[in-house]
């Protein structure tokens, strides 16, 4: 049975051999076909044409997993599948998918169940800052990434990004809504897979220490009373607060304030359905302040690393961890 922290007395540390590199990850996750012989894994990654979507799609394809990369841009994620093609990953197709276009998700669940009849592994890393952003100011700035980390960044930036309604809008629809979406058109095509696996792609920001609110603080955390319903609550809330210059009074975080609480609620959204499936392994994972677009590549880390525990939790063994929020590969405190 798997493990959902949520029900344990204490949080559990990964074994010592989850820590390994990714050449070794590929007998951690082997469902067998009837004749216990292997059988082929099949996954999806969402916003996968670049950085640490990309390097996952690259790293599960190293494991022997079956690959569908998926982008918005159909041009730009096929370019990405070539490429990986070209460097011997022959078990990496293209899908387009934009997640929010209703469509494009139904499209997708179609081609899988079509082409193998089951998934295995889902990870939803397709995201936006939800911030609009004057990149020359931002490069003028040079701030030090550790500002970043901190959280000191919040007011030498206000010149440079600038969280408009219809930003937070879009980055609400991709972060929390847009995974919502995917996942449950792709669950009936998960529900056939012997060990299935979803990872969602979290931040720092996600965490509720963060939130100033403590009334916020403690909705989101009592997982035992937590419904979808209170959490579009809560997005309705915000999105309020947004229109009437509000957020600071009424305890939302100032720091890309609709990043975070989409973050925020995609955690809470992780820890209820790792409670309605039982059986999958169910978690969300911050990668690391990662190098690439989503933080205008101010990140310290290489997609490399930040790759690692995302493929870690899609590659994770029967009786793992689920309903767990990891920093990187360790498990930490929503």
């Amino acid at each position: 049975m798997a493990v959902n922290v949520d029900n344990a007395p204490e949080r559990y540390l990964l074994l010592p051999i989850v820590s390994v590199r990714l050449k070794q990850f590929s007998f951690f996750f082997s469902p067998q076909d009837s004749k216990g012989e292997k059988a082929c894994r099949y996954a999806v990654v969402t916003g996968a044409n670049k950085g640490t979507g990309f390097e996952t799609v690259k790293q599960l394809a190293n494991s022997g997993v079956m690959v569908v990369l998926t982008a918005r841009n159909e041009h730009r994620g096929a370019e990405a599948t070539s490429l990986l093609n070209e460097q011997g990953f022959s078990n990496v197709v293209f899908h387009q998918l934009d997640v929010q276009d209703a469509q494009s998700i139904k499209s997708l669940a179609k081609f899988i169940q079509t082409q193998y009849g089951r998934l295995d592994i889902l990870v939803n890393n397709a995201g936006a800052s939800g911030v609009v952003v004057d990149d020359d100011v931002l490069r003028a700035l040079n701030l030090d990434p550790e500002d970043w980390l901190a959280g000191k960044a919040v007011n030498a930036i206000q010149g440079a990004i600038k969280t408009t309604y219809e930003s937070a809008k879009l980055c609400l629809d991709t972060n929390y809504y847009g995974v919502k979406n995917v996942t449950e058109a792709l669950l009936p095509l998960l529900q056939n897979s012997p060990s299935a696996r979803i990872v969602n792609v979290s931040s720092l920001r996600s965490e509720l220490k963060r939130v100033p609110s403590k009334e916020r603080r403690k909705e989101l955390g009592d997982i035992e009373n937590l419904t979808e319903d209170k959490i579009d609550k809560i997005l309705l809330k915000f999105l309020h607060d947004l229109k009437q210059d509000a957020l600071e009074v009424n305890g939302w975080q100032m720091m890309l304030p609709a990043y975070s609480i989409s973050k925020v609620s995609l955690n809470a959204y992780t820890r209820i359905l790792a409670r309605r499936y039982p059986k999958m392994c169910i978690n969300c994972v911050h990668p690391g302040y990662v190098n690439t677009d989503i933080n205008w590549h101010t990140g310290t880390m290489p997609v490399e690393e930040g790759a690692e525990g995302l493929v870690m939790l899609a590659l994770v063994p029967d009786g793992g961890h689920t309903g767990c929020y990891f920093d990187r590969t360790v498990v930490a405190e929503f």
